[in-house]
């Protein structure tokens, strides 16, 4: 006989042993009942051929096997399904027949610990509410065990031992509904180790009482809010404002002055350690090093006088944090778009921050150029002397009139620009205050012309607006008349303007200025043949031809109406057209515009 044949009758004869079915003679494995009962006995559900053959033979009875193991089968189904529901993994899909989850499930709703590879296959399958309810399980067995519970069954995370348990854990007190639950289940050994908790802890609040002053609170209870307030001052941890009103309200004033104490105590310890000053042993905060560091950790800039402080007490490498952190914040200003004042920029110079200062002062000339509208996209204006120039305008200071008409010279500055603007009103200025502090009415005719030229005509109007009459040189009174007329000619007041240049006349009648201002005035007017006249009597008296030519040369760039500068341009060429060869280019405007 064959091995695997030996196996089958083996096999067979134990199942009809296991289904009492012993009566059935055949032991062939060819047997039909051989297949029935493989199949009973895997739990695979009988056919009715299957069935009415079992009933043929008198084996009625192994139907009822078969459908007992279908029913127990159902029945797992559903545990599973409840246990799924219970430890909030409904959401896992599959078969429990195929699915690790059913003997984890299982394993929880025992009582049994979970080992790390179950955890971890739990958190893999997206189950943290079911790994969360087996932790939460875990620490109620232990608590149970710890806290003398264990003949308490529910081990589930909802019960209300279990909060209790956690009370318990952190010391906490438990409410007159815990504290029945426990004896309602008796549990009293559990309730006896709440109740030295319970003593200890007066025990404790009776001694913090003592300690910061707060006997003058008559609740001792537990439940006082005083309680945990004077446990965090115990701990050093600083109050709330809440807590320090609520000290406040009850009168305990000892007991907050003994918390600040603390809080600026622990303060100063912190900042000792963090700005290097751990060797000075004092840790009172009433120590003048205290209140030093509290300013330096606001970002004061400390006094000369912290300095010698910490100097004499050797405390270098604080005074090297001090500085190098308000040079920090130096360098955050500039970088923020901000400048700075001269006593910052000293104290970069002091304590040789070189690097700092060239930042601000890169950053500075691009501000000010900005501002006073200097163009210069190639960067060939150099800090020096430009900068310069540009901090002593921001300075209101006068600039050195050589080296500045040295540079209008090179066109390095625009004749009408900005700084231009602004040396001709400083020297205006200037003018002015010498004026008013020595007395020299010479310094008048000059201060208007500085006016004028910073485009300030209404200034040089107000300062020449006197009582000749108070004047006795003729020769003065000509000159503020010619500066206030050519002011009012400025701002196109002609008439006023012819007035004061014919008083100049008389004042002065060998001054070729008021002559000038005649010729201009006319080509104003458009009256270039009596400008002409004007402009002949004023080089007769001593003006040059090249600055007549200058200002007719003016007066045409500043005409404002097209049509009379085109005019003027044509006549000045029809008389001389090498002299006044520069008014073509008035004609092609001219031109091009039409």
């Amino acid at each position: 006989m064959h091995k695997d044949d030996r196996h089958r009758i083996k096999h067979f004869t134990t199942l009809k042993s296991k289904y009492q079915a012993t009566q059935y003679q055949d032991l062939l494995p060819t047997s039909l009942l051989y297949l029935v009962l493989r199949k009973v006995d895997l739990g695979i559900k009988l056919n009715t051929l299957e069935i009415e053959w079992l009933r043929a033979q008198k084996l009625e009875f192994i139907c009822q096997e078969q459908e007992d193991k279908l029913k127990d089968f159902v029945k797992l189904g559903v545990e599973f399904s409840q246990l799924k529901s219970k430890y909030k993994a409904t959401h896992h899909s599959v078969s429990w027949q195929y699915s690790p989850l059913y003997f984890i499930l299982w394993k929880i709703d025992s009582g049994q610990f979970l080992t790390s590879k179950e955890v971890d296959w739990l958190s893999s399958n997206g189950l943290s509410q079911t790994n969360a309810i087996a932790q939460d399980i875990q620490q109620f067995t232990q608590l149970k065990s710890k806290y003398k519970a264990t003949q308490y069954q529910d081990s589930y995370p909802d019960s209300p031992l279990y909060q209790i348990l956690k009370k318990l854990e952190l010391a906490e007190l438990l409410n007159d509904f815990e504290y029945n639950f426990l004896l309602d289940n008796k549990l009293l050994e559990t309730a006896n180790i709440f109740k030295l908790q319970e003593s200890e802890k007066k025990n404790i609040f009776a001694q913090l009482i003592e300690k910061y002053q707060a006997k003058k609170h008559s609740d001792l209870s537990l439940l006082s809010p005083l309680y945990p307030i004077l446990q965090k001052i115990d701990a050093r941890n600083n109050l709330s404002e809440s807590e320090t009103y609520w000290l406040e309200q009850q009168g305990l004033s000892e007991t907050i002055a003994i918390a600040q104490e603390l809080e600026k105590t622990q303060e100063f310890a912190a900042l000792k350690v963090k700005y290097k000053a751990t060797r000075y042993e004092d840790c009172s905060p009433k120590s003048h090093l205290y209140k030093v560091l509290k300013r330096l950790e606001s970002d004061s800039k400390l006094s000369e006088q912290d300095l010698n402080f910490m100097k004499n007490r050797k405390l270098t490498e604080t005074i090297a944090i001090a500085n190098q952190k308000y040079a920090d914040a130096l360098k955050s200003k500039i970088e923020s778009g901000e400048t700075l004042n001269e006593s910052e920029i000293q104290w970069l110079k002091n304590n040789s921050y070189e690097d700092i200062i060239t930042l601000f002062q890169k950053r500075h000339f691009i501000m000010l150029k900005k501002k006073y509208s200097l163009i210069d996209f190639t960067n060939k204006l150099t800090l020096e002397p430009f900068y310069q120039i540009l901090l002593k305008m921001e300075r209101n200071e006068r600039l050195d009139p050589i080296l500045f008409f040295q540079l209008l010279e090179q066109d390095l500055l625009s004749r009408d620009g900005k700084v231009a603007l602004k040396y001709y009103s400083l020297e205006a200025e200037f003018y002015v205050q010498e004026f008013q502090r020595t007395g020299n009415k010479w310094h008048i005719p000059t201060a208007s012309s500085y006016w004028r030229k910073a485009n300030e005509s209404e200034q040089a109007l107000q300062l020449t607006n006197l009582d000749l009459n108070q004047i006795k040189d003729n020769t003065l009174k000509s000159a503020i008349l010619v500066t206030r007329g050519a002011a009012f000619r400025d701002i196109n007041k002609l008439f006023d303007a012819e007035s004061c240049a014919k008083k100049a006349m008389q004042y002065h009648a060998l001054s070729y200025q008021p002559y000038t201002l005649m010729g201009a005035i006319a080509y104003d007017k458009g009256d270039y043949p009596n400008g002409d006249y004007w402009f002949r009597e004023a080089i007769q008296r001593g003006a040059k031809t090249e600055d007549i030519d200058d200002e007719i040369k003016r007066v045409v760039r500043n005409t404002k109406d097209e049509e009379k500068r085109h005019t003027a341009a044509a006549y000045l060429l029809k008389k001389d057209s090498e002299r006044y060869v520069w008014a073509k280019a008035y004609l092609k405007k001219s031109k091009d515009k039409g």
